[in-house]
């Protein structure tokens, strides 16, 4: 079967402004009193692929006991704000995408290098005045993928390497990386980080309770940065040190973004599961299947990815948006589950097939050795079942999702109920189990107790596995209800 290659194509999403007096009325016009004054905003369209989830409340966690499967009643009032999430989980095709983009930019910023020709054009170092900017890729400039020159052949063939065993050129996973960076508002918010409480000794800043002296030494803080070294190899390090100015709230991540083809083989022992490591990112009949072998830290560097490349697309690389994400454990929950406080599933009822026509509602196992009964033996192309009341696909079975939030015994006593969520950013000196993160719905290869909506599980964030996958949310802006299907 031929290879079908994914081509690299612009979101069409648009941001649509709606501007409104901004001008202060006069005191004439108003008779004297305060009217307000007018500031321009905007609101978002519907993103691609993507469903409006209401903001609203319900029951979060197991309702009953259940002493069979170690299950306690943990239920406890939640609210979220509106978000838009993916109706489907993200394909190979979509994090195909990403791969591209990644491999691209590689072989550009080696054509713009001096030692495979050093065009140029390649890469953008001033503006149309000649004023010099931050040096950024020319994404306007073609890759010449027919008949290139004999360096910039040496450029794109850099980027592929030759498999020993078969003797074919493939691309070379260990060079896919990403380098993004995240600016930590959550801690740069908080009132112990202020920073002009050091500048301004008189002004307390840091601390509102006036009866005692407060202490203006700067505090210390954590923050991560990665490096390639001269092997390839990325390097991550945990910095602590005195709080300096905001750059030190900006985390550097280097990630490699390639999936684990062979996570079907190390997830089964003595299963014959070679075939799924050849074709399954690789092979196009599985373009539409849920990606796997992606990792929490992969899942977070194609949001970022995805955030960025659509500001590049709408040109509004300097204008702030609600980025990509992950979701948190209470949006997965309560978009699973529609809302609704009696589902135990994304469906009513207990049971995980219809009662009239005896069809499957998810993609899931069955019976003890019986994966096919639902019709597929591992994962399904997305969108295979019915979706729930939001028009969510998926959010039972096929493959468990990652969230954003933090794994703890104790998160249900730790959150707030309002937008509940828990984070914690793993320092390398950390022990592993700190870096466990809540993967919700489970998958193709569970039981269907295990793909309810209602219960946790956990995945150490590095781990990538043959049956989680993920999808992205965002947060909805402006005001607006959601359509929902009858």
């Amino acid at each position: 079967m031929k290879q079908q290659l994914i081509p690299i194509v612009a979101i069409a999403v648009t941001i649509l402004v709606t501007s409104s007096c901004g001008a202060l009325r006069s005191n004439s016009a108003s008779g004297g009193e305060v009217t307000g004054v007018g500031v321009s905003s905007y609101s978002e369209p519907t993103p691609y692929g993507m469903v409006l989830i209401d903001c609203g409340s319900m029951r979060e966690g197991p309702a009953q006991r259940d002493s069979v499967w170690g299950v306690d009643s943990t239920a406890h009032g939640v609210s979220v704000e509106a978000f838009w999430m993916d109706e489907t989980e993200i394909t190979n095709s979509k994090y195909k995408q990403f791969v591209y983009w990644v491999r691209d930019s590689i072989i550009r910023e080696r054509l713009a290098d001096p030692a495979y020709g050093g065009n140029e054009d390649f890469k953008i170092e001033e503006d149309r005045d000649g004023n010099p900017v931050t040096p950024h890729l020319n994404w306007n400039k073609a890759i010449p993928w027919k008949n290139p020159s004999e360096d910039e052949e040496r450029a794109i063939e850099s980027v592929y390497r030759v498999n020993l065993i078969t003797g074919k050129k493939e691309l070379d996973p260990t060079q896919l990386n990403y380098r993004y960076e995240v600016y930590n508002l959550t801690e740069a918010a908080k009132r112990r980080n202020r920073i002009d409480a050091l500048q301004h000794s008189d002004v307390m800043r840091r601390d509102y309770n006036t009866d005692h002296e407060q202490d203006l030494t700067a505090p210390m803080i954590s923050k991560d940065t990665a490096y390639v070294d001269d092997e390839g190899r990325i390097v991550r390090q945990t910095i602590t040190r005195r709080l300096q100015n905001d750059y030190d709230f900006v985390n550097t991540y280097i990630v490699n973004i390639y999936p684990d083809t062979t996570c079907w083989i190390n997830d089964f022992d003595n299963a014959y599961n070679e075939p799924y490591v050849r074709m399954y990112f690789a092979n196009g009949n599985y373009n539409n299947h849920p990606v796997v072998g992606v990792s929490w830290e992969q899942a977070n560097a194609f949001c970022v990815w995805r955030t960025e490349f659509l500001k590049k697309s709408l040109g509004k690389e300097n204008v702030y948006i609600e980025p990509y994400r992950l979701p948190t454990e209470a949006e997965w929950e309560f978009a699973a589950r529609a809302g609704i406080n009696a589902n135990k599933y994304p469906w009513e009822g207990d049971l995980p097939l219809t009662g009239e026509e005896g069809c499957f509602y998810a993609n899931f196992k069955p019976q003890e050795g019986n994966y096919v009964k639902d019709g597929n033996i591992i994962t399904s192309p997305v969108g295979t079942y019915q979706p729930n009341d939001f028009g969510l696909y998926d959010m039972a079975g096929n493959v468990s999702e990652w969230t954003s939030t933090a794994y703890t015994e104790s998160i249900d006593r730790m959150t707030s109920d309002l937008n509940p969520e828990y984070r914690y950013w793993v320092a390398q000196e950390d022990p592993y189990k700190m870096s466990r993160k809540i993967v919700r719905g489970g998958s193709w290869k569970d039981v269907a107790h295990n793909i309810r909506g209602d219960i946790r599980m956990w995945e150490y964030q590095n781990e990538q596995r043959s049956y989680i996958g993920f999808r992205c949310v965002r947060t909805k802006v402006g005001f607006g209800k959601a359509k929902r299907k009858k």
